[in-house]
């Protein structure tokens, strides 16, 4: 199957929902031992799902998966539910263009059940991924290596910006 441009997927993901999407080197993602720790200490979602640490891949381990690609697509909005989604289906998207290394990493704690079935297993693996964060991505740097403005939220009235990333080829 012919492989197709990248800037239309973007340009789908963002009427999606996302209020940007870029092409990005896979190199720009940055990853962290301390990023997990911000998860540990910090999230009142550590350990909640299968998503989050400790279940969900080191930074080691990312940073080991992410030197199998060349290039990414970052995505942004300031909405997290709808960040989330918009990342799931652009994975499907790019796989089934032939992109068939494309695997997502989401926003934030998962929220698909109010509780997680443990002992079964993701009820939802065609939706649920692990954040970026959870898998020890460091999202300020990553994001601004690739041209995207993140700042630090200092008040509840400042504006949330959240990222997800698809890894592509």
């Amino acid at each position: 199957m012919k492989k197709t441009d990248l800037k239309r997927h973007c340009d789908s993901a963002i009427a999606k929902g996302c209020d940007r999407a870029g092409v990005i080197p896979a190199s720009n993602v940055a990853t962290a031992a301390w990023v997990r720790f911000k998860c540990r200490w910090g999230c009142p979602g550590y350990g909640w799902t299968l998503m989050c640490p400790p279940h969900s891949p080191t930074p080691a381990e990312t940073a080991e998966v992410v030197r199998c690609y060349r290039r990414a697509i970052l995505l942004h909005s300031t909405e997290h539910r709808r960040l989330n989604k918009a990342a799931v289906s652009l994975e499907r998207t790019l796989f089934l263009a032939g992109y068939y290394k494309a695997w997502a990493m989401g926003s934030g704690p998962c929220r698909l059940c109010k509780s997680c079935a443990f002992d079964k297993g993701c009820r939802h693996p065609y939706f649920a991924r692990p954040a970026m964060e959870a898998c020890g991505v460091d999202v300020f740097e990553t994001a601004r290596r690739s041209g995207f403005r993140i700042d630090v939220v200092r008040t509840h009235e400042d504006r949330q910006d959240y990222f997800a990333l698809v890894l592509v080829d």
